[in-house]
């Protein structure tokens, strides 16, 4: 699935490459020539995962990791390090200030693919290119589709995001805010209904094949995806 990358790279040669790499396997880039510029990124909407150049103008990327890490928002965005610096002892100072992964320079674009795709995968396992299958309604993240007995479900990008939030988070039950934090992000300032508003369009495009009741309405508390019986707990 399609991450929001934040890359911190002082070399424009580089981060245009990484830059080029990163969309070409569908992932959302913003690019910042330095820390100062890269918290202005952060401030103003949350990236799924930072890859930030050891050395940079002004505050260095470590000390950017360090910032990071010591604010509650902020201290669970998966870190890659890139640097020219191989020397164990750099390795181990970079894992050490919190950061996921460290890549040394130069590296492939392909290398560089695998090693994020894994660090998703262990921070976030939703947003690993993962194959869901839950009371016969399929989802698969790398190519975007939703299927059900060999039928496409036709889905909108917030739908089809409210939907793989739900399957890969099943048998929970998510309030209203929980919902709009982690299909909407914490940067977007909607109503609470607006989540009421999606779920109705959800569930009107499962209907066509006969999945709507998987997702569950617990009155006073929220909704979750469960391929159990409803009947406790009712659909409106």
């Amino acid at each position: 699935m399609a991450a929001t990358i934040l890359v911190v790279e002082d070399e424009p040669a580089i981060q245009e490459l990484i830059t080029y790499s990163l969309r070409q396997a569908r992932h959302v880039v913003f690019g910042a020539r330095s820390a100062e510029q890269a918290m202005e990124i952060v401030n103003d909407a949350l990236p799924d995962l930072v890859l930030l150049d050891w050395m940079l103008p002004g505050m260095s990327g470590v000390e950017f990791a360090r910032m990071l890490r010591r604010v509650t928002r902020t201290k669970t965005i998966p870190i890659i390090m890139l640097t020219a610096r191989a020397e164990e002892s750099d390795k181990v100072a970079g894992l050490e200030i919190g950061a996921d992964d460290y890549i040394t320079k130069p590296f492939s674009p392909r290398e560089l693919l695998a090693r994020i795709k894994a660090v998703l995968r262990r921070r976030s396992p939703e947003a690993a290119d993962d194959i869901v299958d839950i009371g016969g309604l399929r989802l698969d993240s790398a190519t975007h589709r939703v299927t059900a007995s060999d039928k496409e479900v036709v889905l909108g990008p917030t739908e089809f995001r409210l939907l793989h939030f739900l399957m890969t988070h099943s048998e929970r039950v998510h309030t209203r805010s929980q919902l709009l934090d982690q299909v909407w992000g914490d940067h977007v300032f909607v109503e609470d209904r607006t989540v009421d508003v999606h779920i109705r369009r959800l569930r009107k495009a499962l209907e066509n094949v006969s999945k709507d009741g998987l997702v569950q309405t617990v009155r006073g508390s929220g909704y979750r995806l469960s391929a159990g019986p409803a009947a406790s707990i009712g659909i409106v």
